[in-house]
């Protein structure tokens, strides 16, 4: 007899790799990229970005003296915004897998003056490293895609929410207005890997963001998946189209 093969593979991208390799692939690419991030960012939605998480923030209704984590948030987007939030007596966690995304972040809070109630935390989201029944909010905006094992990073985060805690997930989905679909898919092949090489120099790394949005699961699997986990309540905002989603669910 043989022992338990341990060649599984899963995609990175449109390529199939090893399980054990695309954490460290996924690193690579955030790595590259995270000095010129948020620039992207804007340059690749149009700005839009900025309009997506701020109805997530306000679907979020996080509250003073709440604790909120932000997972794979290393640049501190939506955490700016739940500081003041949560006010001196709440907390701020910013929880991402890329040293360099925290980097940014970290600097950035220290740029504005921010600190007190933040903390940045390098950690994988599918073992995160806080006790359960800790947070009352968790979002994570644009890194479920990025994860090895989306299921294992849905039980964990329900694990460390608090009953009647929520959880949001922003991420690219599917289009749902006929027609979109041409015009989404000539412009993320052909236009935003040469965005990704005159603006960060990095022509690959989104050329695998933008096939990793193609191989994430849509609004409808999405949202099976969080039901499975245990997430009451579970259902979806599209946004733009349907090009971003907002998924929302609850730990009862």
């Amino acid at each position: 007899m043989t022992g338990p093969r341990d060649d599984k593979t899963t995609h990175f991208g449109f390529r199939e790799v090893p399980e054990s390799a695309k954490a460290g692939l996924v690193g690579q690419v955030f790595s590259s990229v995270a000095s010129r991030y948020d620039v992207m960012n804007d340059v690749m939605s149009f700005g839009i970005h900025r309009l997506w998480k701020r109805f997530t923030i306000g679907q979020a209704g996080v509250r003073a003296g709440q604790k909120v984590l932000d997972l794979a948030g290393g640049t501190g987007d939506l955490a700016a915004q739940f500081v003041p939030q949560v006010g001196p007596t709440g907390s701020v966690t910013v929880a991402d897998i890329n040293a360099a995304m925290l980097d940014v972040g970290r600097a950035r809070f220290a740029d504005r003056g921010l600190a007190g109630n933040i903390e940045f935390v390098q950690a994988n989201a599918e073992c995160l490293p806080f006790p359960d029944n800790h947070f009352d909010c968790i979002t994570i905006a644009f890194g479920l895609r990025n994860v090895t094992h989306i299921d294992a990073a849905l039980a964990s985060m329900f694990r460390v929410l608090k009953p009647g805690g929520r959880l949001l997930v922003l991420e690219f989905s599917k289009p749902v207005l006929p027609g979109l679909n041409a015009v989404y898919d000539a412009y993320s092949f052909h236009l935003l890997p040469k965005f990704g090489k005159l603006i960060a120099n990095d022509e690959d790394s989104y050329r695998y963001l933008v096939e990793s949005i193609r191989k994430h699961p849509d609004q409808e699997t999405l949202k099976g998946m969080m039901e499975k986990a245990g997430f009451e309540r579970a259902h979806y905002f599209n946004l733009s189209g349907g090009i971003v989603a907002l998924h929302k669910g609850y730990k009862l």
